[in-house]
């Protein structure tokens, strides 16, 4: 099987600034979860309302399975970024900003014992990353808001000294990797630079409809081939991560 289920527990808990705090989780059988790295992505489940444990089917089939249960009992799924891996654990950071739903509730009470369960990966090259960049690439450009940090900082550990890297972060500072801050939005800062002639990759990551706008700007005016532009919506304004579910299966 590419991914499995885990059930985990919080060992260590740290908050990285006012708005985000990293959580390592650990786990008995945590030996067979790998990381691709990047922006190796994976499912966390928490209890609904009023239960102890996420009610979640287990197995290849599970999918199909949960997505029949009563919305208001099952799981509660969300997904995250790998923010590092270890043999037997493996860190997560959650943005805690106003208003969130259940996942930033849990993580902002979050205590060590606290249990969870984990669909993740078990072979490295797997479905749950998606910064790929061809083997030409000369150059590549990040671009993501507070959600994508995780990703753009992993990204960019991995990149290393290897390929020039031109990151665009809208995070508070104590969050940015490395790269230009841009409080107001990546568009206009991105329309504003001077980036590198050469063979380009870009990943784009964060809310979908400034994803999308950055996609058209790095095609339409950059002249951007799509194959060398990778983004991820994240999120959508005004929309939870349970409602893009139901939308996905209408």
């Amino acid at each position: 099987m590419t991914y499995d289920f885990f059930d985990v527990r919080v060992v260590r808990h740290e908050a990285l600034t006012p708005d985000a705090v990293r959580v390592t989780f650990a786990g008995d059988a945590l030996d067979r979860f790998v990381s691709g790295g990047r922006d190796q992505r994976f499912k966390l489940f928490f209890p609904a309302p009023g239960q102890d444990a996420a009610i979640v089917p287990r197995g290849e089939a599970w999918y199909p399975q949960w997505r029949r249960l009563d919305p208001a009992t099952r799981g509660i799924m969300r997904t995250y970024t790998v923010a590092a891996a270890r043999r037997g654990e493996f860190d997560v950071d959650f943005a805690l900003h106003p208003g969130g739903g259940p996942a930033i509730r849990w993580a902002s009470n979050v205590a060590v014992g606290d249990r969870l369960l984990v669909l993740g990966p078990t072979v490295t090259d797997n479905g749950g990353v998606d910064f790929r960049p061809p083997r030409d690439t000369a150059w590549v450009l990040l671009a993501g808001d507070e959600t994508a940090v995780p990703a753009l900082d992993a990204i960019s550990a991995f990149v290393g000294s290897s390929l020039p890297v031109h990151a665009f972060v809208a995070a508070s500072p104590g969050r940015c990797v490395a790269g230009v801050h841009c409080p107001d939005g990546l568009l206009e800062p991105i329309r504003a630079a001077r980036l590198p002639a050469g063979p380009g990759y870009a990943f784009v990551a964060g809310e979908s409809g400034e994803v999308r706008a950055l996609r058209r700007h790095l095609v339409q005016d950059r002249g951007f081939d799509k194959r060398r532009v990778t983004f991820t919506g994240y999120w959508r304004r005004g929309a939870s991560e349970d409602d893009l579910i139901e939308e996905s299966a209408a």
